[in-house]
């Protein structure tokens, strides 16, 4: 059978523990040197750079993200195994965890981490396809004869040299596809090397509940619930036509995927269309403090992700979801891009004002699309807001200053709502 060790990537035929390094670290599996699609998923990666960052932190409880009346951005596994999820309200976070240590997000730090775990990436592979600052797609299809090696020894490696070099660690999800890739890097974190090879995708999907496929939220899960779909097997009962007949467009795709089959090809370099940011909550609310923060939060997220890719956009859009699942959206059209978090919120901010009280809300999202290049933005400023550029650079100078001094440096006073 063929197997890999973890730690010193000496490759062999079966066995529990390396035969070279004695290490338990090893992955078997029939398939093991012949799949290519892979995706890699860093573990709770704001907050490993924050514990990376301030040894004090290793062994205790982390949640980067607002203060009191804020929201989590992510949580260590520590704080996990309490419940602490992404996205949970600040007050229940900290109810379930009240010992944990908040930490304000610093996203200009976080993007530099990415681009080196980018460029590491990029070494094995020109085929990688980031879906955010800490995960994406990589096809090493044909890198056996370049490298001397298979894929499952690069990623392997590329773990490696992630956690000795950053100080950062990831998960590996191995497969034939895109799909199954990413299930699987999800399946023993943190730290995992899970492989799902073309012959047991059947029999291992079965079981699993159709909540594993990407995209598949609370509204349509429900939609499926009501239909008697649960699981893998469920799906599989119906005729593609009748998933089409009964769920439109998205019923082909769930007829394919409950069969394991994704012909997407892992994209280098596709076009990015816009960037956004969006929450469920986990109680509907019509506070405007509370989303009030959250909108803050949002533009603040999606200013770094910009700023870290040197792009702008002109086109700010607010996402409101009400209680009752209908949808609102509003957009504005800017007189020029902008990158600029202060920008984004105003803007995102005065769409929210007319529909406030259209509330209560289960989801909110801000994003920004029409792209471009960043050289072109925030030059000319508002003639109706003469502050605007004031408040540009100082924005710039804090992000100069948290990226030196650490996220406590500066932190903005509506940040902590």
């Amino acid at each position: 059978m063929p197997s890999m060790c973890r730690d010193c990537l000496t490759t062999y035929d079966g066995g529990v523990r390396c035969p070279a390094c004695r290490s338990p670290r090893t992955r078997t599996h029939p398939e093991l040197f012949d799949l290519s699609i892979a995706h890699m998923d860093c573990d709770a990666f704001y907050a490993s750079v924050e514990k990376r960052d301030n040894p004090d932190l290793r062994d205790k409880p982390v949640i980067v993200g607002g203060g009191s009346r804020g929201v989590v951005t992510t949580a260590c596994y520590i704080a996990r195994i309490k419940g602490v999820r992404s996205a949970m309200p600040m007050f229940q976070a900290l109810k379930l965890c009240p010992e944990a240590v908040i930490v304000k997000p610093r996203f200009d730090v976080y993007s530099d981490v990415s681009r080196r775990i980018r460029a590491m990436m990029e070494e094995l592979t020109p085929v990688v396809e980031p879906l955010s600052l800490d995960e994406a797609f990589m096809d090493l299809t044909g890198t056996a004869r370049l490298h001397g090696k298979p894929p499952a020894v690069m990623l392997a490696r590329l773990v490696r040299r992630m956690q000795e070099e950053i100080g950062i660690t990831g998960s590996i999800g191995l497969s034939h596809n895109k799909f199954l890739a990413k299930i699987a890097s999800d399946l023993e974190k943190p730290r995992g090397f899970s492989v799902i090879g073309q012959a047991e995708t059947m029999d291992f999907l079965a079981d699993k509940p159709v909540s594993l496929i990407w995209g598949v939220g609370e509204v349509t899960r429900a939609s499926l619930d009501r239909a008697g779909i649960r699981s893998f097997t469920d799906l599989r009962r119906w005729e593609k036509r009748d998933l089409e007949a009964r769920f439109g467009g998205m019923g082909a795709r769930l007829w394919h995927l409950a069969r394991g089959e994704d012909v997407r090809r892992v994209t280098a370099n596709a076009p990015v269309k816009g960037v956004s940011n969006e929450t469920t909550f986990g109680e509907d609310t019509a506070d405007p403090d509370v989303l009030d923060g959250h909108i803050w939060r949002m533009a603040e997220k999606v200013s770094g992700r910009m700023k870290a890719k040197d792009i702008a956009g002109r086109i700010v859009t607010l996402k409101l979801k009400r209680a009752n699942h209908t949808l609102l959206t509003r957009r504005l059209s800017l007189t020029e891009p902008t990158q600029i978090a202060d920008r984004i919120y105003r803007t995102a901010r005065s769409l929210f004002d007319p529909v406030a009280d259209q509330g209560p809300f289960r989801l909110l999202g801000v994003g920004v699309s029409e792209l471009t290049d960043a050289g072109n933005a925030d030059q000319s400023g508002d003639l109706l807001d003469p502050q605007a550029p004031i408040r540009a650079k100082a924005e710039r100078a804090a992000d100069a200053i948290r990226a030196r001094f650490g996220t406590d440096a500066i932190v903005k006073g509506r940040a902590l709502r």
